[in-house]
């Protein structure tokens, strides 16, 4: 299933591209985190129970950083194991200024293998809207924190 589209932060390039490569603050943006490592500036892992609607989805899901032009683009594939279900997913963003706000295109290709999976992409397509809306809303309150932080 793919997923597009873009937003626009009230910030500076330079400080979206700073929290979208940084593995903590990235962690904040991940939907039932449970816990959260970093393994390497390109490698890292979450224990995740993944709000569903009508119930969650437990997984270990593993991130890797596969390319990166600072400050303007960057991609990541991750690949989640939970009982009985296999996630994998590719995502991509590209950022530009527009004056003092920065613009940014993504896109991801998600694919859940199993139970979840098996429900089809008229039910699953619903919830992973809602679950990419919360992350982009998570995004953009760690870019104003950057911001924030920056500015004193």
């Amino acid at each position: 299933m793919k997923v597009t589209g873009q937003r626009t932060f009230d910030t500076p390039q330079q400080t979206v591209w700073e929290v979208l490569n940084d593995p903590s603050r990235l962690a904040k943006t991940i939907p039932g985190v449970e816990s959260f490592e970093v393994e390497d500036e390109r490698h890292w892992h979450a224990n995740c129970n993944i709000p569903l609607g009508l119930g969650s989805l437990k997984m270990r899901i593993r991130f890797e950083k596969t390319e990166e032009r600072p400050i303007e683009y960057a991609s990541l594939k991750a690949k989640g194991d939970g009982v009985g279900e296999i996630m994998s997913m590719q995502t991509q963003f590209q950022l530009s200024a527009s004056g003092s706000e920065t613009q940014m295109h993504w896109e991801a290709d998600v694919s859940i293998a199993g139970p979840v999976g098996s429900m089809g992409q008229r039910v699953l397509q619903p919830i992973v809207q809602q679950q990419v809306a919360n992350v982009l809303d998570a995004l953009d309150k760690q870019v104003q924190e950057a911001a924030r932080a920056g500015s004193t």
